[in-house]
């Protein structure tokens, strides 16, 4: 039987639906996982333990750049270079809150100095942190 006629082609739907049907009654026969006996994955360990330790560093990073970001906006520095670098390295920690709060303030005030660049990297750290959920809601909203 050749499925290369279109005639003998099975409807494109039927097939998916079925396959999926017959899944999902596999996986309600499977044994529920026992709550009690979690078992250890060390790959999974070794990979929480890495998130662990870019955390630290996240932290480390954020306080050693709050005085930096303090001192370009009360200085009213206009060195684009020097702010761009700051903003370039809050992007790394801009996923925890002290990080975003330093990478919004800087934003805010180098965006009377450089819109154009601003509005990038606005657009950068949307592109590297915010989660496609965050974004469908910013779309509703």
């Amino acid at each position: 039987m050749s499925w290369n006629s279109p005639s003998k082609r099975p409807p494109p739907g039927n097939n998916l639906t079925a396959k999926i049907k017959k899944m999902l009654s596999m996986a309600r026969n499977l044994p529920a996982p026992s709550l009690r006996e979690p078992k250890s994955d060390p790959d999974f360990e070794g990979i929480v333990e890495l998130v662990a330790s870019m955390r630290v560093l996240q932290q480390q990073a954020v306080a050693s750049y709050a005085p930096v970001v303090h001192d370009l906006i009360e200085r009213q520095c206009r060195d684009e270079e020097d702010i761009e670098r700051t903003l370039d390295h809050l992007l790394d920690c801009a996923c925890i809150p002290e990080g975003l709060q330093l990478f919004k303030a800087l934003c805010r005030y180098y965006g009377h100095i450089n819109p154009q660049a601003t509005t990038e990297y606005v657009s950068a750290y949307r592109e590297i942190w915010d989660s496609d959920s965050d974004q469908e809601q910013e779309v509703v909203a």
